[in-house]
């Protein structure tokens, strides 16, 4: 089972040293491993940039896609996707030392803000931040260098990811405010259309990880990794 991730969003999937060797790890990986478990698979991650992932599904180099992927409306009219296994928190990253300088929508309207291309926080900066100078990158890493670097000011990406890049740089926090986000988009696996069969399996495996706490277990582990950059 080939799954298409981009392995640059922890705590959801990254690379990390793994006995001395490289490889992508992260809860959605624990969790794609939990689905070719039940199917009786071998597990086969295939990397891109987070824009490539869902093209990479529809035109069958990949079986699923578990990238930290927002079940969308716009994305269900090409895709099935499996039930909800995260509801999402989006949060903006920026500079320590600029958290008091954006503390609500007003701070943000004139700032510089980078996303990653593709994703649900672009579009949601796109729609309620129309004068905010938006910076579409294809990597998240890429674009918190750009914020440490003070060429952007805050990066917009899921909560857990932000935690994540605040606890591992002293020099960055998390933002307190944050923008609304549509009803029901939380993060699921995708599926090509008409993948009944495949989306039931995955579905109950889903299921039984949120029942038993397992997802967040898989979150927890994640955490106590080191990532490693491209």
């Amino acid at each position: 089972m080939v799954v298409a991730t981009s392995p640059d969003y922890a705590p959801f999937e990254f690379q990390s040293l793994v006995d001395g060797k490289n490889q992508v790890v992260g809860a959605d990986i624990d969790m794609a491993q939990a689905i070719a478990d039940e199917l009786g698979v071998k597990l086969e991650i295939s990397s891109m940039s987070f824009d490539n992932v869902l093209t990479s599904l529809q035109t069958g180099k990949a079986d699923l896609a578990v990238a930290g992927i927002s079940a969308t409306d716009e994305r269900k009219e090409v895709f099935d996707f499996s039930i909800p296994y995260y509801e999402n928190k989006i949060s903006f990253l920026v500079r320590k030392a600029d958290v008091e300088k954006y503390k609500d929508l007003t701070s943000l309207e004139s700032a510089n803000i980078a996303a990653q291309k593709g994703t649900v926080p672009e579009s949601m900066v796109k729609e309620q931040l129309p004068k905010a100078q938006l910076t579409s990158l294809t990597n998240m890493g890429e674009a918190v260098n750009e914020l440490q670097a003070g060429k952007v000011d805050a990066v917009h990406m899921d909560e857990p990811v932000a935690l994540s890049y605040a606890a591992k740089n002293a020099d960055l926090a998390v933002a307190t405010v944050s923008l609304k986000m549509k009803d029901g988009e939380a993060n699921a696996v995708a599926l090509r259309k008409n993948s009944a069969d495949l989306k039931e399996v995955v579905d109950k495996v889903i299921q039984k990880l949120k029942d038993e706490g397992t997802y967040q277990s898989y979150l927890e582990k994640a955490a106590s990794l080191t990532e490693v950059e491209e």
